[in-house]
């Protein structure tokens, strides 16, 4: 069963700022908008590698990368990039050898043999060589994004140039990957990742005050996390827990269009939360799906429409399914199936832990509270697909 300790070290992420030692932005820029944002590039990257190289990609293998590069980033918390990169040359094996340890109690037990791939990741250079490189390189594009909005706030600080220098080298290492040269263009794609990384700036929770703040694009990292370890859980098959993860990081995507609507003002006039839908899909089609390669269109559309819902693909065509058939018949790569009332769920347990962590801080507000006590008990007894939700819940109830 997923321990309470591993979810709160996914949040210790949002409470990481970065470049905090230079002028910024007050909200976006925390090591959670950053990851997720990395792993919108990584999957920009790995698409262009299958499209244009016809490399074989190990999607699993990239997710958990990704993965597993944040839990080690946090545990190492906010060491500036050249101090950083210096240490793990010197002393990298040893540095891994004790983040390994401070994370093995809280790890150890998640399914599918998590923390010996954990430790394989970061031991043997040869293991997802692709997916280490596609992820090094979207760590540096990632970067790159944040430091083109600050640099001309930062013109006078000493060493920015070098810093630029550094980034931008970094960058050309990797310019044998497809991706990369595509980005450099400055053209679609580049600006399909400007239009997500403005995800980074729509707060959560936009009416209450709350500690940590999270963006709606750290959130759907969270939601991609939660619902990687739920597809665990039901020994999902490869193509399953890769859409369950790519479903999760691309929920809230046209969102970028329409801003976060609340649940209240969905809920507010009979019908409007299905044209809010279609709205969403047609700006989608008209804003979104132009700045991505046509061969992508398909894939997207399984990821954001009816996002919520149980699906399978057969013979091309989508499939809606209920939980007991994905569970069953359909739990083969074949059928490409996607648990949408997990990813549903998993969406509603982050909003229900963001109350939580606020409240438990302190800062709370008649938003919060409210939000935080529907939540569980609209999930307090509730199972699906075999996932206890009610238990994942009760972790976070408030006396």
């Amino acid at each position: 069963m997923i321990g309470k300790q591993v979810l709160e070290l996914i949040y210790d992420a949002a409470g990481i700022q970065r470049w905090n030692d230079h002028i910024r932005p007050s909200k976006g820029f925390t090591e959670l908008d950053k990851q997720a944002h990395k792993m919108v590039f990584a999957y920009v990257l790995a698409r262009f590698e299958e499209t244009d190289r016809k490399s074989s990609i190990n999607w699993r293998g990239l997710i958990e990368g990704g993965i597993f590069e944040l839990f080690h980033r946090i545990v190492l918390t906010d060491i500036k990039p050249p101090i950083f990169h210096k240490l793990m040359e010197q002393k990298g094996e040893e540095l891994n050898a004790w983040v390994l340890e401070e994370l093995r109690g809280r790890l150890y037990d998640i399914k599918g043999g998590f923390f010996g791939k954990f430790e394989r990741y970061l031991k043997e250079l040869a293991y997802c060589a692709l997916e280490k490189r596609i992820l090094k390189a979207s760590h540096y594009l990632a970067t790159n994004w944040e430091f083109g909005i600050i640099y001309n706030m930062n013109l006078n600080i000493y060493g920015l140039n070098d810093t630029k220098a550094e980034i931008e080298n970094e960058i050309e290492e990797h310019y044998d990957l497809a991706g990369v040269q595509k980005l450099s263009l400055g053209k679609k794609t580049k600006n399909f990742l400007d239009l997500v990384g403005q995800l980074r700036f729509q707060q959560r929770w936009a009416q209450s005050a709350r500690i940590p703040e999270t963006s709606v694009m750290g959130h759907m990292l969270v939601v991609a996390i939660l619902a990687y370890l739920c597809s665990l859980e039901l020994d999902a098959c490869e193509k399953r827990i890769s859409n369950n993860f790519l479903g999760g990081l691309f929920h809230d995507l046209p969102e970028v269009l329409t801003r976060d609507i609340v649940s209240p003002v969905k809920r507010s006039v009979e019908g409007i939360e299905k044209l809010i839908k279609d709205i969403e899909n047609m700006q989608a089609e008209e804003r979104i799906f132009p700045l991505l390669p046509p061969e992508w269109h398909s894939e997207v559309r399984y990821f954001i429409q009816d996002e919520f819902r149980n699906k399978i693909l057969r013979d091309g065509k989508v499939e809606i399914v209920s939980s007991e058939e994905i569970c069953g018949q359909y739990n083969k790569d074949e059928y490409s199936p996607l648990d949408g009332e997990i990813i549903r769920a998993c969406d509603h347990l982050a909003a229900y832990i963001e109350a939580y962590l606020s409240i438990s801080q302190g800062i709370t507000s008649h938003f919060l509270k409210d939000g935080h006590k529907s939540l569980y008990q609209n999930y307090r007894k509730k199972t699906i697909s075999g996932i206890d939700f009610g238990k994942l819940f009760g972790y976070f109830e408030i006396p």
